[in-house]
């Protein structure tokens, strides 16, 4: 998919108040992300819906791309683009099922080549690495090598995403080896003028 390139944005409940999600989602695509992924795993169901729907509805508005982690009854609620599936957060197939042919299914595959191929062959959309750097948001999160990025993309035909303590100042790194989206959290979220460091990675892209 080449529109699955870029600058990928993920939310984070810690680093965004609730009354200000929107608002900073807002910010970020302005600064450059081509997809956001809506990530908050608190329990309030109703609470979670809302978010969603807010942020459905700006990214559609706003031309970017809208994932939902981990919950794929929840992105086929707000017609989410699609969802992002961890180690234990279902079968590709059954989201599929769910959200039909076109929705975007992402799956992370840490430090895995194998499981890549396998998320590949079930049909995911794409693959995600990492954690390539120390990370405040999953600090035991394995670690990846960016050879493997190299390695993915001599064999895989979907798009890489890599993730992981990714600053502007490191990933044009992983974009050489071969990453088409840097997957960011803190270094977009993190900082008071959310535009302008979305804008500092997304200019990482050539």
């Amino acid at each position: 998919m080449s529109r699955l390139r870029g600058l990928y944005v993920i939310t984070d409940a810690r680093l965004i108040p609730d009354a200000r999600l929107t608002a900073a989602v807002e910010q970020a695509i302005a600064g450059g992300a081509r997809m956001v992924q809506y990530r908050d795993k608190g329990a309030d169901a109703t609470r979670l819906h809302g978010h969603a729907e807010a942020l459905a509805k700006l990214c559609r508005a706003r031309g970017a791309m809208f994932i939902i982690n981990d919950d794929p009854a929840l992105a086929a609620a707000v017609r989410a683009d699609g969802v992002h599936l961890g180690r234990d957060d279902g079968d590709i197939a059954a989201a599929r099922t769910l959200l039909g042919p076109d929705a975007v299914i992402g799956v992370s595959c840490y430090n895995q080549l194998e499981r890549a191929k396998a998320a590949v062959a079930a049909g995911a959309d794409y693959v995600a690495f990492g954690s390539f750097f120390p990370s405040s948001v999953k600090p035991d999160a394995v670690r990846a090598a960016p050879a493997l990025l190299r390695e993915a993309k001599a064999c895989l035909r979907v798009p890489l995403v890599a993730i992981g303590g990714i600053t502007s100042a490191n990933g044009a790194a992983l974009v050489t080896a071969g990453a088409d989206m840097l997957a960011v959290i803190s270094d977009v979220f993190g900082h008071d003028d959310i535009r302008a460091a979305a804008r500092r990675i997304a200019q990482l892209f050539p």
